[in-house]
């Protein structure tokens, strides 16, 4: 038999290994326990996960919640988000990034009558509201919330195609946009 190649390992790497072996066999062993002791089903919160380290429960009315994606909404509260979307593109986007409505740069002054545009413009305002802060983005999100969300959805609401196509300076069509009756993948149909 042949001899054995001689490798030099780094003694460093030993280490680490057996680190790696240490983390498997510790979260092996507690997947073993909540198994064996009925714990809670995966994605479900456990009696501990309320409490922080001082043993006081956290209300759940505390805990940020991520604002749900407008068209999922009943009203309400598709009302309120409305309403705040519109005071978001009407104080900021409108003045701040829309130059006059043209044949290449359509808009439409109803834009809220238009599904896809609330859509479109509703998730514009989501990632604006994540990636100005800059606790949560650094400094670079306006930047990224430019290039990756702004530009794409003006791009897409005001051109010749988007859903401002049948709207003229002055004049509002909403009707040349919307498709027949289709069944909701969200909502079940009532009997």
């Amino acid at each position: 038999m042949p001899d054995d190649p001689d490798f030099e390992v780094p003694v460093g790497m030993f280490e680490d290994l057996e680190d790696v072996k240490a983390q498997i066999a510790a979260l092996t062993a507690q997947i073993k326990a909540l198994t064996e002791n009925g714990g809670p089903d995966p994605g479900e919160a456990s009696a501990d996960d309320g409490a922080d380290a001082g043993g006081e429960t956290v209300d759940e009315e505390d805990l940020w919640q991520y604002p749900p994606f407008i068209l999922l909404l009943d009203p309400p509260q598709y009302d309120d988000e409305l309403r705040a979307l519109i005071e978001w593109v009407e104080g900021v986007l409108v003045p701040g990034y829309l130059a006059e409505p043209s044949a290449d740069a359509r808009w439409c002054h109803l834009w809220f009558e238009h599904p896809v545009a609330i859509a479109r413009l509703h998730a514009c305002w989501l990632a604006w509201q994540e990636l100005t802060d800059p606790a949560t983005c650094g400094y670079t999100g306006p930047s990224v919330w430019h290039r990756d969300h702004l530009d794409p959805c003006m791009r897409e609401l005001r051109g010749s195609s988007g859903p401002f196509a049948g709207c003229t300076k002055g004049e509002h069509q909403i009707g040349h946009r919307l498709p027949g009756v289709v069944p909701s993948a969200w909502r079940q149909a009532e009997d």
